[in-house]
């Protein structure tokens, strides 16, 4: 089971392990970066806010308890990077190679595989998953962190809950207001069928 896997290598970095705490980061290492890239949509800044999670894991190896998830833990202290990296960079907006590097790593995963779109349908797929993440992009930072754990990383209610530092109701109104603002930014895409 990953969870025990975590909290084992943890419990062996917390001891002075290297290794393990090279086994960690391999582990999870790409799922930070993609989650950064999705909250900040600048790969560069998604690349060293990861690099600097893992710093704050080795510096605070020695206080570690395990009284919840490794990931709830690994989680909490990425989201308050993200949403302290957003707080910094008020007002400006993610470069245009960020947002590339997004569209394409996104893409991969929501065409199917065997599928080879026209060019037509190539350029409203390109132009549907862009308009899909300026709408996420648009929603306050505790929703938007709250629908990326959710629907991006797979994290559920009750880990949200702890990594964002509040009830699962909250969570569930924080989830459903994100969903309602998408609904009606997303409506014109709805209504044309494209989505």
């Amino acid at each position: 089971m990953a969870i025990d896997r975590d909290l084992e290598l943890m419990l062996r970095v917390r001891q002075g392990d290297a290794e393990s705490f090279d086994l960690l980061l391999n582990r999870h290492r790409g799922p930070l970066v993609s989650f950064f890239s999705r909250m900040v949509r600048d790969q560069a800044l998604a690349e060293d806010l990861a690099q600097e999670v893992f710093l704050r894991v080795y510096q605070a190896r020695h206080r570690y308890q395990p009284e919840a998830r490794f990931t709830t833990w690994l989680y909490r202290i990425a989201t308050n990077l993200a949403l302290n990296a957003l707080r910094d960079r008020k007002g400006i907006r993610a470069a245009v190679e960020g947002e590339a590097e997004a569209s394409q790593a996104e893409s991969k995963v929501e065409r199917l595989p065997d599928s080879q779109p026209t060019a037509e349908q190539g350029m409203m797929l390109t132009e549907r998953e862009k308009t899909i993440r300026q709408a996420v992009q648009s929603l306050p930072e505790n929703q938007r962190a709250a629908v990326i754990l959710h629907k991006y990383q797979d994290v559920g209610y009750r880990q949200i809950a702890k990594i964002l530092g509040v009830s699962e109701g909250a969570v569930k109104s924080l989830l459903f207001r994100a969903h309602e603002n998408l609904r009606i930014r997303l409506e014109p895409l709805l209504r044309g069928g494209q989505l």
